[in-house]
């Protein structure tokens, strides 16, 4: 035992952990979609939870816990790249630069974690075994769900979503992906509290560690929604545009062409477009696309999803929206559509440009960069016996959001969405990991919501995904094709569409007010 205590306070060295804690920090690119290792994410947050207990100052805890969230960052947002270089002509110097700070900036939130899991070490004189049980698992979830708001929030690649396809996915439904982050920093403490006690005790943190898992497994196989209704018939788009090309007057017609081919081609109840499928404002299509589209839903029986931009005209000025525009089999009296859906949560530099960074965005060549924000909540449109409540590209990585507007609709008494459709356009980001990364993201989704999540995407990851989180059907990334299925709908409430992340931080201060109270206790 005294050789594994000498181990365990050997004096640590800051200059050679911080590159090191970086690269760990980076193999969690490997833990998330597509290479789905959801043990890498455990283990090595267990590393810089093994580091804390040793680390003498809440300063070298904050170094240690920047550098393993900027290695992280950059290990699963690099494809940001192809983004700003490739086709936002950014040179190349200036992008590997933007993306550092951006990471740097990322790993900001894991710093904070771990600062201030050590403060509170020192502070309450607490054990290994509160540290690791009690603080950091609390504090970790916390900083997680800080980064999912703050500054409009950047809530990609937290750790909840390697779980996706692990035991803890069975808890997605109570407690959200960041809930699903705490248990897995607390698992990570078991590990290391497995090798930091007493002989005799050190099987009891395997012990709990396991349970929790099997916990999760039986957590998941509960039927938190009932299918709802007949099943419907969808058409998913996937049209492969060229990123390149998308915007280009020169080929505009082309992909105008395209996607009227793809819809007419066959009838279905729902069949839903990438996102800007139709790369121009209403106001500048010709006169007869549109109407053209109606009449073809009203002889067909299809409802038609789809992507556009659009401008409106409102007492108080113009408005830009990326939106999705309901085009049902019922006649309108515009003969265009009866159903509007606006994002509303916009991806900052893509979609809206924060103050002061003008200058920045002017430095690429992305259109479409500065839209209006949509309604917080916006009812679902029928397709049916079913409801389909839509969200556009970067919205689906805020899972709050979208369980708010389903409880939102329940506590008003009106329709409930029975499926979730994702419309999205990864043309950016090329042939990289960020495709079946937000796949992974609508996988949560269901999984939260207990619904099935259908996704339209131009280059992939165009998918339907069941209440269960798993991948039904899927087109092969960048090809041209029609996902065509049938798709059951589902009603009813998880937990997390009821309270959201409120037992996620109920839970984390409910952990600190116990490492509190038992520190106190166990003093002198």
């Amino acid at each position: 035992m005294m050789a594994r205590h000498s181990i365990f306070s050997a004096p640590l060295k800051l200059s050679l952990l911080l590159p090191l804690i970086a690269l760990i920090g980076a193999t969690n690119a490997f833990a998330f979609a597509p290479f789905g290792l959801w043990p890498i994410q455990i283990l090595t947050l267990a590393c810089l939870v093994w580091l804390l207990i040793r680390i003498d100052s809440a300063k070298r805890g904050a170094l240690l816990g920047w550098a393993y969230g900027f290695g992280w960052a950059m290990g699963g947002i690099h494809w940001l790249y192809i983004s700003l270089h490739d086709y936002g002509g950014m040179p190349a110097w200036i992008t590997i630069c933007a993306i550092s700070l951006m990471a740097l900036a990322v790993g900001l939130y894991a710093s904070l974690a771990a600062a201030l899991t050590v403060w509170l070490r020192q502070r309450w004189s607490a054990s290994p075994t509160l540290l690791t049980l009690l603080i950091f698992p609390a504090v970790w979830g916390l900083s997680e769900w800080l980064r999912g708001w703050l500054l409009t929030g950047f809530p990609w690649l937290i750790s909840g979503y390697a779980h996706t396809a692990s035991p803890l996915a069975g808890f997605a439904p109570l407690l959200g992906v960041y809930g699903v982050g705490t248990i897995s920093a607390f698992i990570a403490g078991c590990l290391v509290l497995r090798f930091q006690i007493q002989t005799l005790q050190r099987k009891l943190p395997t012990v709990i560690a396991v349970l929790i898992l099997f916990a999760g497994v039986a957590l998941h196989k509960v039927e938190w929604t009932l299918p709802s209704g007949n099943a419907i018939s969808v058409r998913l788009l996937q049209g492969n545009v060229p990123q390149e090309t998308k915007f280009d007057p020169v080929h505009i017609n082309d992909s105008l062409q395209l996607y009227a081919n793809m819809i007419t081609a066959a009838p279905a109840d729902l069949i839903a477009t990438p996102e800007s499928a139709v790369p121009l404002f209403q106001t500048q299509l010709p006169p007869d696309y549109l109407p053209a589209l109606a009449s073809f839903a009203q002889k067909s029986g299809s409802t038609i999803a789809l992507g556009i931009p659009l401008v409106s005209q409102h007492n108080d000025g113009i408005t830009y929206t990326n939106s999705l525009l309901g085009i049902s089999p019922a006649p309108s009296q515009t003969n265009q559509a009866d159903y509007r859906y606006d994002k509303q949560h916009l991806l900052p530099f893509g979609e809206f440009i924060p103050y002061g960074f003008r200058w920045f965005v002017n430095l690429m060549n992305i259109p479409l960069g500065d839209f209006n924000r949509g309604a917080k909540v916006q009812a679902p449109f029928a397709v049916k016996d079913q409801w389909v409540l839509p969200n556009i590209c970067y919205e689906d990585l805020f899972g709050e959001e979208i369980a708010g507007q389903l409880g939102d609709a329940r506590s008003k008494n009106q329709p409930m969405a029975t499926l979730l459709l994702n419309i999205s356009n990864l043309g950016w980001f090329g042939n990289t990991i960020a495709l079946p990364q937000h796949l992974q993201v609508s996988q949560m989704r269901a999984l939260e919501t207990g619904r099935p999540m259908l996704r339209s995407t131009n280059t992939g990851a165009t998918a339907v995904i069941d209440p269960h989180g798993k991948v039904l059907s899927q087109l092969p990334f960048l090809t041209l094709g029609t996902l065509t299925t049938s798709v059951q709908g589902y009603s009813g409430t998880t937990p997390y569409i009821l309270w959201g992340n409120w037992m996620m931080l109920l839970l984390s201060i409910l952990m600190l007010v116990a490492g509190w109270w038992i520190s106190r206790r166990t003093q002198p």
